[in-house]
């Protein structure tokens, strides 16, 4: 057990592990925020896009051998590894490696995630991994893997699961567990209506974080069967778990934060409330995701950017930014933003006040406009003296606006095209 506590250990692990990261999804949840773009490419945090996250936790914790599984509409996100993961180093068989949809086996495009790994099964078998570790690419949160497979070897698993406790209302959004005293998993639901709760417990349900570890070997069997089976929707959630945990040691790796944070920081961003609200949560003093962070930092392209830039101090025409995040590149002539997040090359022209919003790259604000509790989607030009989030009966007309009354805005509402990738 010493041995499976040392870093040489887990090293060894990680070494022998590929990681399969499932980004072919449209997130339809974050409506007209993923028309032109996959879920994972959205972008989060000022500068970063979400794939970034489990991309980072992969070479952190020492996973250097990487496929990206790609489907819907998967321009943006391919430029976005092309430009920012190709650091690697090929001669110490090290990879970012990206796998659109090619319908290999003449099935067509995935029909499930399992379905995903199982019509690229041949390039993991040339790989020949020991391990494969199956990550969802649309999560925010900041992870050890290495800690999960030495989890896994320990307790002699066929596959481990990451979980993690959620309130109610959110596991039906997820695969919802039942585990014994030595937490192997005894019923799985996928997306129930009534989740079932954790014992003793009525408020918060065990979910699937979207994070399987499984012995190689055992994968290929369980997609090869799978895929035989006519009536499977061959879905990881809906089809392979519940199969596997009657027979199969099938354990739950309880979620640990590298920052130390309980509960363990973990975001799905999957609605445009929760984008906007993971996106603020950022400003704070002390936010549980800390992106200011040395031992684990979060990697992405480094696009070439000139400072910040505030302009003007006259008393009715203040370039200036309050509890904000201001990324590279943008300009804030003369008018006032307070707690929000500027993403690269954000313009906002003099008179105008932006409030509790998330502004993406190259968003362009005319003077005199306000701006609250707004999403405003990448290349958007906002016309001198628009006024969004006052009115949201008449924002409901032009825009979309969320259940908690967040207005997402994009080029198209706007009777504009946006000329660059998104």
């Amino acid at each position: 057990m010493s041995e499976n506590n040392s870093t040489r250990f887990v090293s060894r692990l990680t070494l022998d592990t590929l990681a399969l990261i499932l980004a072919g999804g449209r997130g339809s949840r974050l409506k007209q925020l993923t028309d032109w773009r996959a879920k994972p490419a959205v972008p989060f945090g000022g500068k970063f896009r979400i794939i970034d996250f489990p991309l980072s936790n992969c070479v952190n914790s020492g996973i250097r051998r990487v496929g990206i599984l790609t489907q819907y509409k998967a321009h943006s996100l391919i430029r976005h590894i092309q430009q920012g993961w190709g650091f690697m180093r090929g001669a110490l068989g090290e990879f970012v490696e990206l796998l659109p949809a090619s319908q290999r086996n003449e099935k067509g495009w995935y029909a499930g995630t399992a379905d995903a790994v199982y019509q690229n099964i041949d390039i993991l078998r040339n790989h020949g991994p020991e391990y494969v570790l199956i990550l969802a690419g649309d999560h925010i949160y900041k992870m050890d893997y290495g800690d999960m497979l030495a989890e896994h070897v320990a307790q002699n698993a066929d596959m481990t699961i990451g979980c993690i406790e959620v309130p109610i209302d959110e596991a039906k959004a997820l695969g919802v567990m039942s585990v014994d005293v030595n937490r192997r998993i005894v019923a799985f639901d996928e997306k129930p209506d009534n989740p079932t709760p954790m014992p003793g417990r009525d408020d918060v349900a065990l979910a699937s974080m979207g994070i399987y570890v499984f012995n190689a070997a055992f994968l290929y069997e369980q997609l090869i069967k799978d895929a035989d089976t006519k009536e499977s929707s061959h879905d990881f959630g809906h089809d392979i778990i519940p199969s596997l945990i009657q027979n199969y040691k099938v354990v739950a790796f309880p979620y640990k934060d590298v920052q130390g944070n309980d509960p363990g920081y973990w975001r799905d961003v999957g609605t445009i409330d929760a984008f906007w609200s993971a996106n603020l949560e950022l400003i704070g003093v002390t936010p549980e995701l800390n992106l200011y962070d040395d031992e684990w930092p979060i990697w992405t392209h480094q696009a070439q950017q000139p400072p910040a830039k505030f302009v003007f101090d006259d008393e009715d025409r203040r370039g200036m930014a309050v509890d904000s995040m201001v990324s590279g590149g943008c300009i804030i002539s003369g008018s006032t933003v307070r707690h929000s997040v500027l993403f690269s090359n954000v313009e906002i022209h003099s008179y105008s006040l932006v409030e509790d919003s998330v502004l993406l790259p190259d968003v362009n604000v005319g003077r005199n406009c306000r701006l609250k509790k707004v999403v405003v989607d990448k290349g958007c030009v906002i016309p001198e003296g628009t006024i969004i989030g006052e009115d949201l009966e008449q924002d409901a007309k032009r825009y979309h606006v969320s259940p908690n009354g967040v207005v997402l805005v994009t080029p198209e509402m706007l009777g504009q095209n946006y000329r660059y990738v998104r």
